[in-house]
């Protein structure tokens, strides 16, 4: 909802394709309708483009020589848009040169260029590795076996300023065992090795801090959205991230009531787990058919079960582990 009308977000002259008490989506085209958005009004930006893909994907990319300007295109609203305070934090997977088994710069032409042209700052860059996907491209992967699974995707975390807001401590993870023991017994003030001078102040702050290399499997078959999908004969969104990533920037980079903007929403993983945090949130997508499959997402807000999943923590303790095929999945503080 607006801060001052207790209203949810709007773009000046369009009218929502779905609403809730928090946000709202919008069907169209983001270079369009992010010319509507005021300045400064966006706390954050956090999207995932179609990729720069050498086969055509049914849900929109363009040609890899163009991908660049194409993405670059929306930089200048995109900045004019966001809060001095404020983030753009882009999802942006890798892909590979036609018919070679070599990779593509695109995703580093793309951060290059919006720090160098667009006046961006990179905060800082993240890698999200998902071991639930699949073998690709095959020719090269499970045909010929020259390479190997290429599991992780760039995030370049953009900011207006140097110092964007940020909470390191939103985001904390659980101690290792090894580190608990020392917080235990206590740790003698030393120098190590490494130089680090390691002093009085080594006390329990209540968590880790992450790491930016962050491990989550994109296998959310079973939640409400999937299901749905599958009882009404709606196509899923083919390229959804797990609730999971969203979910971490969201509680890193905002606070509650802030206003979170996805401009190629797609099913709206962003909107769903911004509502469920308690922020603002708007979502465009030019597929009328995804922004209909998105309105399962708003249903019935996330039961504990839920919650617990996305959010990290355990039933049997403050910090839960969570598995996915195999892989521990990043755990953040549950509040």
């Amino acid at each position: 909802m607006n801060k001052k009308t207790g209203q949810p977000p709007a773009i000046s002259g369009q009218q929502p394709f779905l609403e809730t008490q928090m946000g709202a989506a919008f069907l169209g085209d983001s270079s369009e309708l992010l010319a509507a958005i005021p300045d400064e009004s966006v706390d954050l930006i956090m999207t995932s483009p179609p990729y720069a893909l050498h086969f055509k994907k049914e849900y929109g990319n363009v040609d890899q020589d163009r991908y660049v300007n194409w993405l670059l295109s929306f930089a200048p609203d995109v900045r004019r848009i966001l809060k001095p305070s404020g983030s753009f934090v882009l999802n942006i997977g890798g892909s590979w040169t036609p018919g070679k088994p070599t990779r593509s710069l695109c995703h580093l032409e793309v951060a290059v260029r919006m720090v160098r042209e667009q006046s961006f700052h990179l905060a800082q860059e993240f890698y999200w590795y998902n071991p639930a996907k699949l073998p690709a491209p095959a020719e090269w992967v499970n045909v010929r076996k020259i390479r190997v699974k290429d599991s992780v995707e760039c995030i370049w975390w953009f900011s207006r300023e140097p110092f964007p807001k940020a909470h390191s401590r939103e985001v904390l993870q659980p101690y290792s065992p090894d580190m608990l023991r020392l917080l235990r017994r206590g740790y003698r003030a030393k120098l190590r090795p490494s130089g680090h001078n390691i002093t009085a102040k080594f006390t329990d702050r209540g968590g880790s801090i992450p790491g930016n290399l962050l491990s989550m499997g994109n296998n959310d078959a079973n939640s409400h959205y999937f299901s749905r999908c599958e009882k009404t004969g709606v196509k899923p969104h083919p390229a959804r991230f797990p609730p999971q990533l969203p979910a971490f920037f969201l509680r890193f980079l905002t606070d509650p009531g802030d206003l979170v903007l996805d401009p190629f929403a797609g099913s709206c993983t962003v909107g769903e787990v911004a509502e469920n945090l308690g922020r603002r949130w708007i979502a465009i997508d030019r597929e009328e058919e995804y922004l209909e499959g998105a309105r399962f997402r708003f249903e019935k807000p996330w039961d504990e079960k839920r919650r617990q999943s996305i959010l990290g923590e355990g039933a049997d303790g403050e910090y839960g582990d969570f598995v996915a095929q195999n892989t521990r999945q990043i755990a953040l503080p549950f509040k």
